[in-house]
């Protein structure tokens, strides 16, 4: 199966003044973020807000972003939830919707073994003729799916990569050592992209590619080209904003770094808040450091 590219946005869900999702917003950013070096689009994954957006919110999302980048990126719906009957039916209406693949988190709250992940992923990627894409963050869902676990998983045709945002890079290793060269690995975090290229990895689920997107594709370009010192230069100048958008809960901080960067998304759900104006004033800073804005805002 082909892959999903180098750099994949983990992309925000706009809302309106009332909080209702904003459709038309939401197109014009997946084509912005298009325009600006993401192959790949994250749709209704955590950083879209997925924990309180309801099902029709997300097929339409699906449909509008698929709709809106045409086949000039791929579209990854946020199918994952805590229950696999659930995961099924969302991941069965992402494919109806012209999807590309699936990211599918460990289920959160139940805390199952490590069979139960096994046979969790089994039968969503059973259900579908997508590519899967794992996603293994312990933080958000209190359960790891270990290396030999992932490397089980890998061997079913259609789970083709994990998203791995462990922070753990000995993790990262023994997954590469124990899976086959053609599954795909990615860093969660953006602020770990280059050591994990640095043990085989292919790219990033980022948060940071709404405002820098085309700077992480050269420093992966860069790495992957041998030119270790311009990788690690790029990695050094973005590595402030890589910390800033993760100073309180995602998606708080890059939603309010898109509305001081000129592209307001609007606000969040609860029980999301806005930003603290300590915290503005400190995103503020990072962008007005990287030219993202201009010094006076």
């Amino acid at each position: 199966m082909a892959g999903f590219g180098q750099v994949i946005t983990a992309m925000v869900t706009p809302m309106d003044r009332t909080l209702a999702v904003d459709f038309v917003r939401a197109a014009a950013l997946a084509k912005r973020l298009v325009e600006s070096g993401s192959d790949g689009l994250v749709v209704c994954g955590t950083t879209g807000e997925s924990p309180t957006l309801s099902d029709e919110e997300k097929v339409r999302m699906f449909s509008t972003v698929r709709e809106a980048v045409g086949g000039r990126a791929k579209v990854i719906a946020g199918t994952g939830t805590y229950d696999t009957a659930h995961s099924i039916h969302l991941t069965r209406e992402a494919e109806r919707a012209g999807c590309d693949g699936v990211l599918l988190v460990n289920p959160y709250y139940n805390k199952p073994s490590q069979e139960g992940l096994y046979r969790h992923f089994k039968a969503v990627a059973e259900s579908t003729h997508l590519p899967v894409m794992l996603y293994n963050i312990q933080g958000r869902t209190s359960v790891n799916c270990e290396p030999a676990t992932i490397a089980r998983l890998a061997q079913i045709r259609n789970i083709v990569a994990v998203k791995e945002a462990s922070g753990n890079l000995d993790q990262m290793s023994q997954i590469r050592k124990l899976t086959p060269p053609e599954f795909h690995l990615y860093s969660g975090d953006d602020s770990l992209t280059l050591p994990l290229l640095a043990v085989g990895g292919t790219g990033v689920v980022s948060v940071a590619s709404h405002l820098v997107g085309g700077e992480i594709k050269s420093m992966i370009q860069a790495h992957q080209a041998g030119d270790v010192r311009r990788a690690l230069a790029a990695h050094l100048r973005l590595w402030p904003l890589f910390k800033v958008i993760f100073i309180t809960t995602n998606p708080t901080p890059i939603k309010a770094a898109l509305a001081l960067a000129g592209f307001d998304v609007g606000g969040l759900r609860l029980p999301l808040i806005e930003v603290t104006a300590r915290e503005r004033e400190q995103i503020g800073a990072v962008l007005r450091e990287l030219a993202l804005i201009p010094v006076a805002a």
